[in-house]
């Protein structure tokens, strides 16, 4: 019995490390390209503990009830970017931007709720084939290995130079987790990345790289604000790009669940009522991210990749870590104290995850075999998503508004152009696997 509540215990305590490792670093990204304050940013790194760990229990409680980790979307990221940069280039206040984005995530947030509730979602499921969900994996994790990779280098936020320190030590780390995943035993490999954040906070202390960043706080507990960055406001360009960016997140949440079910042998007995708890659950959490004025949040299919580096499965410790997240986001001491954590180990933590993430990618990629058809279709798909990806701002400066939302986010083209090929381009008549959900 009590060897139980020990490994409960660490496997809460490693949860919780994920769930906060993946909250982390895209704030202080955030907060550099808005250029927000130390302040600022420490408000918006609570605000982010505190969504993250409701929408991540509200999922597994009422939602799909898999162990998916909810965290700030990376697919998100690229309209936060265009939107600051556009601000600064034309000198408008960055707080209206973010309040635009804020009624952008409300939109979101509403489509995918009646999505889920009303079982239009199932109307939607013939879109996301094997070949449109590894596409998407595959392009998720290339995308984040660019910002994974920048906060290993010590590149986050205002910093133009890359640390090479902190990089000798992420690389480590790195390299660490992944062989203590592969050949540790027993609780060694269960942990490792725990270990692996652990060792790396300690290598950055003894270097002398971990300082005081953040304001200390005089409140023990402390409610995080409402529309802290002001009321929102609906932008036509951001609401049409919300639209065209459901299709993406129910992707996301499809590819989060299918990547677990890879690892999980265990399924529920109606995947359907699964998914569509996971959607509607999704716009809640889309609300939540508006009201409480953080980045849209989204079911991590890292997660997969986390169990399977780790073979945490079970739902309890998941559950307790929610709640611990978000009981800690109320105490702004301890707050500043857990934004400390290093950002490039964290970003060279969740990198070893995402080494998995591309294995399920290939994975459902090859459920169906890849003819010349979808061997094409998923070139053009990649080309065409990596080839956007290596654009700079600037090229999109001159679109109309909508058009820069979406040309500039690789992993939105690329999903989209995947669905509309393989529904031009037909195929051999087979009944895949998400058509039988």
């Amino acid at each position: 019995m009590e060897n139980k509540r020990v490994t409960d215990s660490l496997s809460t305590v490693q949860w919780f490390i994920f769930l906060l490792a993946n909250a982390v670093a895209l704030p202080i990204v955030i907060g550099g390209i808005f250029q927000l304050s130390f302040e600022q940013i420490s408000t918006l790194m609570q605000r982010t503990f505190f969504v993250v760990g409701i929408s991540s229990f509200i999922q597994g409680w009422l939602g799909h009830k898999y162990l998916i980790a909810d965290g700030p979307a990376g697919s998100w990221v690229s309209i936060f970017v265009i939107l600051g940069n556009l601000a600064l280039i034309q000198g408008q206040d960055q707080m209206y931007a973010l309040q635009i984005l804020e009624g952008g995530l409300i939109v979101a947030g509403l489509v995918l709720f009646v999505l889920g509730t009303t079982g239009l979602v199932y109307r939607l499921q013939f879109l996301f084939t094997p070949l449109v969900s590894g596409s998407f994996l595959f392009i998720l994790a290339l995308q984040l290995s660019g910002v994974l990779v920048k906060g290993m280098l010590g590149l986050q936020g205002t910093s133009a130079e890359p640390d090479v320190m902190a990089a000798l030590i992420s690389f480590f780390i790195f390299g660490l987790v992944i062989f203590l995943s592969i050949k540790g035993r027993g609780w060694i490999s269960s942990y490792a990345v725990l270990i692996g954040i652990g060792l790396g906070s300690a290598l950055f202390a003894a270097f002398g790289k971990v300082g005081p960043t953040f304001t200390d706080s005089t409140s023990v507990l402390k409610f995080p604000h409402i529309f802290a960055w002001g009321v929102p406001q609906f932008d036509l360009g951001i609401m049409i790009t919300s639209l065209l960016f459901t299709f993406l997140l129910v992707s996301n949440t499809i590819s989060s669940i299918s990547a677990v079910k890879q690892v999980v042998p265990v399924l529920p007995k109606d995947e359907k009522t699964a998914l569509s708890r996971g959607i509607w659950t999704g716009g809640i959490s889309h609300i939540l991210a508006a009201l409480f004025s953080t980045i849209g949040v989204v079911p991590l299919p890292a997660s997969a990749g986390f169990m399977k580096l780790t073979g945490q499965k079970r739902i309890r410790p998941f559950l307790m870590a929610c709640m611990l997240l978000t009981f800690i986001a109320l105490m702004p001491s301890v707050v500043n104290m857990l934004a400390l954590l290093p950002a490039p180990v964290a970003s060279a933590a969740l990198l070893a995850t995402f080494v998995q993430i591309v294995g399920i990618a290939f994975h459902s990629l090859l459920q169906e075999q890849l003819d010349h058809r979808r061997l094409t279709i998923l070139g053009i798909t990649l080309l065409v998503s990596i080839g956007l990806m290596f654009l700079p701002p600037a090229v999109f400066q001159s679109l109309p508004s909508t058009l820069r939302y979406i040309c500039s986010n690789g992993l939105l083209v690329g999903t989209i152009l995947a669905m509309l090929l393989e529904q031009i381009w037909k195929g051999e008549k087979k009944i895949s696997h998400y058509q039988k959900l």
